[in-house]
């Protein structure tokens, strides 16, 4: 049973994939982007890819995007805060974000 509630975890504090044409480029050089949990630390992100991909992470650099105001139709509303993460893995180490392996 703890087992399945440490996976439920790992997949809350991994929200999603970053695919766009630079984190596409950087995938060559073993650097992968994740949307991940605002609450989440380095050592949990790095726990949590390892888990969920069965990688061996090199290192993990966030940066906290902090939410705008807009206005959408006349009423003021904001932009929620994103925490993005960049995953170095090792030398010979793979992840394929389309399928998820």
């Amino acid at each position: 049973m703890s087992k399945q509630v440490a996976k439920l975890a790992h997949f809350d504090i991994i929200r999603s994939p970053i695919l766009t044409e630079k984190s596409n480029l950087l995938t060559t050089h073993n650097q992968y982007f994740f949307n991940v949990s605002l609450t989440a630390s380095k050592p949990e992100i790095k726990e949590a890819i390892e888990a969920v991909f069965g990688v061996e992470v090199k290192s993990v650099n966030t940066l906290i995007r902090k939410g705008k105001q807009r206005i959408f139709r006349g009423r003021r509303g904001k932009q929620i805060d994103v925490k993005k993460a960049m995953i170095s893995l090792k030398a010979g180490q793979r992840i394929d974000v389309a399928t998820g392996v």
